[in-house]
């Protein structure tokens, strides 16, 4: 009866060739460390570049552009690796890498809206005092 409702389902314990089963399905993968070694150099090639848009003192949307560019570089490179996202399935991809593209998409149509919205203000009621 104890093995009963230890399980819930009154299955008998597991029998020694199961348990040899799992402690197989159990055994994890680890990674070379030269591909963490690679992915710091990278990280810090990406974090120079972007400390370097701003030494050369460039401005505007350029400026923006690249270190935008630059960040989401690196976050990538942290998802991808660090989080293990390069060996899952497409479907988790998916869940974690769709939304902040979909994100971007959207925050690219209101850029475009308000400079919409803007223009026509100026056409029709002119450039202000």
């Amino acid at each position: 009866m104890a093995e009963a409702t230890a399980n819930g389902l009154g299955q008998h314990a597991l029998h020694p060739h199961d348990a040899a089963s799992v402690a197989k399905a159990e055994t994890h993968q680890e990674h070379p460390i030269k591909l963490y070694l690679v992915v710091w150099a990278w990280l810090f090639i990406l974090s120079t570049c972007s400390y370097l848009v701003d030494y050369f003192g460039l401005h505007g949307y350029l400026r923006w552009s690249l270190i935008l560019i630059f960040m989401m570089l690196k976050a990538g490179l942290i998802v991808a690796v660090f989080m293990h996202m390069a060996w899952e399935r497409l479907a988790m991809m998916y869940a974690i890498i769709l939304p902040p593209i979909l994100v971007l998409v959207f925050v690219t149509m209101m850029v475009l809206e308000a400079d919409y919205t803007l223009l026509t203000r100026i056409a029709f009621f002119g450039p202000g005092p």
